[in-house]
């Protein structure tokens, strides 16, 4: 099963429509997939949950359960967990680019997955150094949906 590492953006994406590629291959890609985020997620998202909500015309209880939807199928993991040099490698790749993403960067080191990241400055950045372990909504979703058609 494909190690899959969803960056904030994704999560963000997922919560404002369930119904979108995002939200169906998080919600229903747990069969074909094993997703991962780290605890920073969680962080991110409540210090944005009024924008969420806002943006998303969600009342207190929607946001509640599509929280709850949306991330349980995906593992949180501490940081503490991911070795020094793990998180030293993510950080020089991540350097010059975004360094606010060294932690997902070394979380999909550290499972030896692939980061799911609508974020193209990221990619074109990360591709530029050498690293490869990237996947993007189109390929994941052609992916997702030929493993449904299998089914």
């Amino acid at each position: 099963m494909t190690k899959i590492i969803i960056d904030t953006n994704i999560v963000f994406s997922a919560l404002l429509n369930v119904n979108s590629r995002i939200g169906q291959i998080i919600i229903n890609g747990n069969n074909y997939y094993e997703f991962y985020s780290p605890s920073y997620v969680r962080t991110e998202i409540f210090e944005h949950k009024e924008r969420i909500k806002s943006i998303g015309k969600l009342s207190e209880d929607e946001f509640t359960e599509l929280y709850a939807l949306v991330l349980k199928n995906i593992t949180i993991l501490d940081y503490s967990i991911i070795p020094k040099e793990v998180y030293r490698k993510a950080e020089l790749l991540c350097r010059g680019i975004d360094i606010d993403d060294t932690i997902f960067v070394a979380v999909s080191d550290f499972v030896k997955g692939v980061l799911w990241t609508g974020d193209l400055k990221l990619i074109k950045g990360l591709i530029g150094k050498g690293y490869f372990e990237l996947i993007k909504t189109n390929e994941l979703y052609r992916d997702f949906l030929a493993h449904e058609k299998l089914r």
